[in-house]
């Protein structure tokens, strides 16, 4: 039976689903539903379009591609090169360009949903029963179904002075590039920005209180990385935590002092801005989930069954980033999940989640890039398996490019040959670690893989001796 919008006294509206956020997964799910004949209302407080395409993966590539471009001339400077020097990113030129991506969005997805016959409320939501949302002080919603894809949020820290931090968003609105950057926190937001900073001329800082940074990614390529990493003139310091931020305002000058603290040492460092680089929970505590008796994590999300539905109250999903299911918090995994709750609303629950072959990427200068287990993992499971691995800085496809910082490593399931994992740190790694994705997810053997003939010369054409 399906719920036709209706509008009832004293601003309640009934719709047969309302979606919590516009990003990704909300967007696939209201679309899908609106198209079956369903009465659909969405809900956002911020610019309609989400952290991919406003605050996270995408206005980011736009920066990377710059950073890449001023790493390319400089690592050619001997190679026929010239004037590498000269070669520059003029900052507020750059966020102009990044801007023409990012600022048509919002508009152009209220658009979308006006058009079609989406119904748009801007405030935030909260429950005010199972099935009931209210939107700031006027509105109340009543849904037959309910979606929850209101994304993520950087993760409270609880140190002096915290306020003084910014966030990534914020990150990527700077008008100019401060001089002086530090980054709490040793995960791929730090290191992402701290390369993009340091290639616009930034001296940067990561500040991480693990002994490994980059802990979804392999141990041996990130110890390449972090090698390249330090070379650029980022310093990072390990197993180093963050004690205070205090800011401070001179004659000279404003800024922060970051004062920290290792085992052996104390450090002082001077900063025009401190960045939250230390984690993402999802942004679920003030839609008081409590009354609508769904259950949650406050750091994984909401609790859902195989079928992204909660488990608590079978009128609410959950999709994206705000849900605790397994898959990771990824814009790929966004859309994959809105698909997945769309055909379950619509048709029963008929599909399970499937995350078996998810490649993820830090887009570093060179990305590294990983798909399926690490070494770590496949040994807790028992699993019987060989080890490739090379430090491939001497390969063609790295060295034609003047790329020192480049390798792999694959694990094989001895008994069936499939591939269990693929990590690869070089040119062109987001792209090559997809077909091994398509291997793990579609169950291809190494020597399925090996009998593909690739274009030469591609650094997909080295897939053959990684195998």
């Amino acid at each position: 039976m399906y719920y036709r919008l209706t509008v009832l006294m004293s601003n309640t509206k009934t719709f047969d689903l309302i979606v919590i956020g516009t990003g990704t997964a909300a967007s696939t799910v209201a679309s899908k539903c609106h198209s079956a004949g369903w009465g659909v209302a969405v809900i956002d407080s911020r610019p309609f379009g989400g952290t991919c395409a406003l605050r996270g993966c995408d206005p980011k590539k736009v920066l990377v591609g710059a950073a890449e471009v001023i790493d390319w001339h400089k690592r050619m400077e001997s190679k026929g090169v010239i004037d590498s020097n000269r070669s520059a990113i003029q900052w507020p030129h750059l966020m102009s360009f990044k801007r023409t991506f990012t600022e048509p969005i919002p508009k152009q997805r209220e658009e979308q949903f006006s058009k079609s016959g989406i119904v748009a409320f801007h405030g935030r939501a909260r429950f005010t029963g199972q099935r009931t949302v209210k939107v700031g002080d006027t509105n109340t919603l009543n849904g037959h179904h309910i979606l929850i894809a209101s994304g993520a949020q950087p993760m409270k820290l609880n140190i002096p002075g915290e306020d003084n931090l910014i966030k990534s968003d914020q990150f990527l609105e700077l008008d100019e590039m401060p001089s002086k950057i530090v980054f709490v926190g040793g995960g791929y937001i730090s290191f992402e920005f701290a390369h993009i900073a340091a290639r616009a001329g930034a001296r940067a800082t990561i500040l991480h209180r693990g002994t490994r940074p980059l802990k979804n990614f392999d141990p041996y390529l990130v110890d390449i990385l972090l090698q390249r990493t330090r070379e650029l003139g980022i310093e990072v310091l390990l197993q180093t935590k963050i004690d205070a931020i205090e800011s401070f305002k001179n004659n000279h000058s404003t800024g922060f002092i970051v004062r920290a603290s290792s085992t052996n040492e104390k450090y002082n460092i001077d900063a025009d801005i401190v960045v939250h680089g230390a984690g993402r929970v999802p942004e679920i505590d003030d839609l008081d989930l409590a009354i609508a008796g769904v259950e949650h994590d406050k750091n994984k999300g909401v609790k859902v069954n195989e079928y992204l539905q909660s488990q608590s109250n079978p009128a609410v999903y959950s999709a994206g980033d705000a849900s605790a299911s397994e898959g990771l918090p990824l814009t790929p995994i966004a859309t994959y999940e809105g698909k997945i709750v769309a055909t379950n609303l619509l048709k029963g629950n008929q599909i399970k989640s499937n995350y078996k072959g998810v490649p993820s990427v830090v887009f570093t200068i060179p990305p590294l890039a990983s798909v399926g287990l690490q070494e770590e993992s496949a040994r807790e499971q028992n699993l019987h398996f060989k080890t490739n691995k090379a430090n491939t800085s001497t390969w063609y496809s790295s060295k034609r490019v003047a790329e020192n910082c480049s390798g792999y490593k694959v694990l094989i399931e001895e008994d069936t040959d499939y591939i269990l994992g693929a990590h690869i740190l070089g040119p062109h790694a987001e792209e090559i670690i997809n077909i091994f994705a398509l291997a793990i997810r579609l169950g291809l053997k190494a020597s399925d893989l090996k009998q593909a003939i690739f274009a030469y010369p591609t650094s997909s054409s080295d897939i053959n001796y990684m195998l």
